[in-house]
């Protein structure tokens, strides 16, 4: 062999285990590449996937009732003890969105009513969760026994049903049901975890989505409110929407209000004006429906949320909300669905403060009792953040639906210990026409300051 061939021999020998070693160093630094499991970008790849489909939907997904689920943070069992003056759950303090809320001082008043049942639609729920089991609505006249002892077409339903596998098994498959149920009714005072905004409340699990088991999203969410109805809830807690209507849902929901129940619906997460971009159940504009965006400790709404003068009435706490998760855990999750949930345990506190109020009235106190703030003039109806001891305490017959209050706005007697303020009992009316008149001065320069100057 000359030795010009020998050369060209080596130098291929030498190229060809170059790349056997580099192709080896691959396969050993990335081994799972294929899979998901163990490749920390595989959530992210979900999430654009869910963001694509939403902004191109297909016809199957037009009247689909999808549920931003959101991510889970700082999930633990172990929370910081924070002594508080009403309360001993240890993690109390660490709820930010409690404080926002001015529930400390309601709770003063009320902490709710084990006769109201809140019907929350959602993930499913933790039904041995060590801050909820003693919280859930129990079915009376069902025991498990494989029969259906109350007639209603449902077979041990002692918690509530799951319309996905359409039995009784409320498993929580994500921890969205859960986080949303204790952000309303975690127990209180029992040296746990943390306190919902009523901590006496009865809290029935309808589960409607499980991200392991697709189907019909629209079809469950019609029949768990169906449920909800003919089991006597008296408020159903929605996270969920879609960009299209479903006549059949507006319908139900239309029956649900016939029969006196308050709807507390989630704004949505789409980025968007509801005004111009509907968000279905939210903006079916039923008299019974509270439509809910999310804002963060400075009162500004999330980037995410939906907002919209004429459709979303109220703004409540939703970032980074500490809540109950499954396996008696904690932690933290974000959007327009923990917002609502905030506003479901107001009306429970409003309901057991005045258990001879319609849904109307308790939706009338919510809204107009909130704390008012410039910032969300253009974005939500009233202008108003959930405030729930302002709910508890003004008494007014001539609040509306509109934002504005009557000159006979008072506050409870002042006799009461709980009364906004004895000191000046007229404190939140001063308030009032405080900011009236800010808005009329900004309003009167931002007019001066487009006139034309003469030359």
């Amino acid at each position: 062999m000359s030795p010009h061939k020998t050369k060209y021999r080596l130098g291929y020998l030498i190229i060809v285990c170059c790349i056997l070693l580099v192709s080896g160093a691959i396969v050993f630094r990335f081994p799972n590449r294929g899979s998901d499991q163990n490749n920390p970008l595989a959530s992210q790849r979900s999430v654009a996937k869910i963001t694509l489909e939403k902004e191109h939907p297909n016809k199957s997904q037009l009247h689909s009732r999808h549920l931003e689920l959101g991510i889970i943070t700082g999930r633990t069992d172990k929370l910081d003890r924070e002594e508080s003056v009403i309360m001993n759950d240890p993690a109390l303090k660490q709820a930010w969105g409690i404080e926002k809320a001015n529930a400390l001082k309601a709770w003063r008043i009320t902490q709710g009513s084990e006769k109201l049942v809140v019907a929350v639609i959602d993930t499913g729920c933790d039904l041995k969760h060590e801050d909820l089991a003693d919280n859930y609505w129990t079915n009376p006249g069902e025991i498990r026994d494989g029969k259906d002892n109350d007639g209603n077409g449902f077979v041990d339903d002692i918690h509530g049903w799951n319309f996905v596998s359409n039995n009784n098994d409320l498993t929580d498959n994500h921890g969205h049901g859960t986080h949303v149920a204790g952000i309303i009714g975690a127990i209180a005072n029992n040296g746990k975890g943390l306190a919902g905004v009523s901590p006496k409340v009865r809290l029935m699990c309808l589960k409607y989505y499980d991200p392991k088991n697709p189907s019909d999203h629209l079809k469950n969410t019609i029949k768990a409110i169906q449920y909800a109805i003919k089991m006597k809830a008296h408020i159903i807690n929605y996270s969920g929407g879609g960009i299209e209507p479903s006549a059949e849902e507006q319908s139900i929901i239309e029956a649900a209000q016939n029969q006196g129940i308050l709807f507390v619906a989630a704004a949505g997460n789409e980025r968007s004006n509801s005004d111009i971009h509907k968000y279905y159940p939210a903006d079916y504009g039923l008299e019974n429906i509270i439509s809910v965006t999310a804002i963060d400790p400075s009162n500004s709404i999330l980037p995410s949320s939906n907002y919209g003068t004429q459709t979303v009435d109220l703004a409540a706490p939703g970032h980074n909300i500490l809540s109950t998760l499954p396996g008696s855990t904690y932690g933290f999750m974000t959007g327009t669905s923990q917002a609502t949930a905030f506003v479901s345990g107001a009306a429970v506190l409003v309901w057991s403060r005045h258990p001879h109020f319609a849904y109307h009235e308790v939706k009338r106190y919510i809204l107009q009792t909130g704390t008012m703030d410039e910032n969300l003039l253009k974005k939500t109806r009233t202008a108003r953040v959930l405030n729930l001891l302002k709910a508890l305490t003004m008494m007014d017959n001539t609040l509306t639906l509109t934002g504005l209050s009557g000159p006979s706005t008072q506050p409870i007697s002042s006799d009461n210990p709980f009364s906004v303020d004895s000191q000046n009992p007229f404190k939140p009316f001063i308030e009032l026409n405080i900011f009236s008149k800010k808005l009329q001065e900004k309003s009167i320069q931002s007019r001066e300051a487009s006139q034309p100057t003469n030359q």
